[in-house]
């Protein structure tokens, strides 16, 4: 493929890239493609999967997401983090009128000053310790621990509703006061999901510190020498 793009000429060859226009309200995004091969069949299937997502995981009684979908237990409508994703990544498959209801449950439920809950507090399996041996530890790994590196897509997906740069940054307040604590100069796996959120797990994560940095970027206030 490299040799065949070679011999062509520059001012002949096609453009592949994609423009994708994400429309306010349930209008999904539109890719507008400029005389690329296949391209059709590729914006028909991201516009289904578009479609799709939005029919089957939208849970219209509770204002979020459902975690799962017909799962051996039918849909689960436990409140999890997942959905941040549907928001934060850089082409969200969340409808946009959707955002601030997400937004507003995840702040609710599973916001904690060291990131987000693995699980809603009000939920039956919720675990507010990650302690005790092997198998108590791995009940709640999952099930209300805290995991730190989530704040990062929180942050991102809060400034799509509200660019409030200062007000995210202060959702950064305790993290950065962990560097001082449990490995110094890191930041802790995982932490426990109700005060005083003990740090727990690996003192020294790399996905946590990369998040924590990310998120510190995120909400620099530019040209006011706080960047770092």
């Amino acid at each position: 493929h490299a040799g065949r793009r070679d011999r062509r000429n520059p001012d002949h060859e096609r453009r592949l890239d994609a423009r994708a226009e994400r429309r306010v309200g349930n209008a999904r995004p539109v890719v507008v493609a400029a005389e690329a091969p296949l391209r059709p069949p590729v914006v028909a299937s991201a516009a289904a999967a578009w479609d799709s997502f939005n029919a089957r995981f939208w849970n219209a009684s509770r204002n979020f997401l459902f975690d799962i979908v017909d799962g051996e237990s039918g849909d689960d409508d436990a409140c999890r983090p997942n959905q941040v994703f549907g928001i934060s990544l850089t082409h969200p498959v969340l409808a946009r009128d959707r955002w601030e209801p997400v937004l507003h449950a995840i702040a609710t439920h599973l916001v904690t000053p060291v990131g987000l809950r693995s699980l809603a507090p009000n939920h039956p399996d919720y675990k507010k310790r990650y302690f005790g041996d092997l198998r108590s530890r791995d009940a709640a790994y999952h099930q209300g621990t805290v995991w730190t590196w989530l704040m990062g897509h929180y942050i991102e997906a809060s400034l799509k509703c509200h660019p409030d740069r200062r007000g995210a940054r202060r959702l950064l307040e305790t993290l950065t006061h962990h560097l001082d604590e449990a490995c110094i100069g890191s930041v802790s796996e995982i932490f426990d999901a109700e005060e005083p959120f003990t740090p727990r797990g690996c003192i020294a994560q790399a996905w946590s510190v990369a998040e924590l940095l990310r998120a510190l970027v995120l909400t620099a206030e530019l040209g006011s020498g706080r960047e770092s």
